[in-house]
């Protein structure tokens, strides 16, 4: 473990990890850096680099729109390869999107550091875990096309740690948790077990982390005095008008700090 590691702040290691392209060295960087932030090893404090518009990531896979993304029948081996492709990529947007409120969002509780380190782990396990799949498939990350729109939205929230919480993690990330049991469900039947195990460990870390969305956005509405439940409303209004519908995993929503206001309010949207 380099000893230039601990010259940084966590803003600066973070936003190493942020720009690092190949995913390999991204995921040693993102262990390297949360087992020395968890040592005590970096100080803290925020970056004094600039933080990119778009964050280190390979060449490959080529970004499309998501509705040029061919549709694949799992009955398939290519059209199972594609879905695990899909979400590697996932994954390896959280993993940025994780380091990116880490060193873009100043002067919060060190447990806000502490919650956002622990998340680009876990998502850098899941990772690891997708692409080991793949590679068993015949099929490396780069491989399909993916769209980028968990970024597009990171770019729309950097203003803002409260509008960044509850709309990356608590709308598009949340929306993992309504769609996982039914990939899971689909995977088991055509036999792919080692991606149903794999989906499993994701789902129960993933309702952590939409956890740690909700809590802090809510400390931000505490802080500002608002309503967080209007202030979530108007959030949604403003950036998903019509596009919240859909079947909700209501059980695993709850256990991630939504209320039963806010259920309504992507129900009705």
């Amino acid at each position: 473990m380099s000893l230039v590691w601990e010259k940084l702040s966590l803003g600066d290691a973070a936003l190493h990890c942020l720009g690092v392209g190949d995913p390999e060295e991204k995921i040693k960087a993102t262990c390297d850096v949360a087992q020395l932030w968890k040592a005590g090893c970096l100080r803290a404090g925020s970056t004094n680099g600039d933080l990119p518009d778009t964050p280190g990531r390979p060449l490959r896979p080529p970004l499309v729109a998501p509705r040029e993304l061919p549709r694949r029948k799992l009955t398939s081996a290519v059209g199972r390869a594609a879905l695990i492709h899909a979400i590697t990529h996932i994954e390896f947007n959280a993993i940025n999107l994780a380091w990116d409120a880490v060193c873009r969002f100043n002067h919060l509780p060190k447990a806000f550091y502490d919650d956002w380190v622990q998340v680009a782990l876990e998502e850098a396990y899941h990772f690891c875990l997708l692409q080991e799949h793949l590679h068993s498939l015949g099929y490396a990350y780069g491989d399909f096309p993916a769209h980028d729109g968990l970024w597009e939205m990171a770019q729309k929230t950097t203003h803002d740690p409260l509008v960044r919480m509850a709309l990356v993690p608590r709308v598009l990330e949340a929306r993992g948790l309504d769609v996982t049991p039914g990939m899971m469900e689909r995977l088991r039947q055509a036999g792919d077990l080692r991606a149903t195990f794999i989906l499993e460990i994701i789902l129960r870390d993933e309702v952590g982390h939409v956890a740690v969305g909700s809590h802090w956005f809510r400390y931000l509405c505490r802080l500002r005095k608002l309503d967080s439940e209007r202030t979530f409303r108007h959030l949604i209004n403003g950036y998903f008008k019509g596009e919240t519908r859909g079947p909700l995993y209501r059980e695993a929503r709850l256990q991630a700090g939504f209320s039963e206001a806010e259920l309504t309010i992507l129900e009705e949207n």
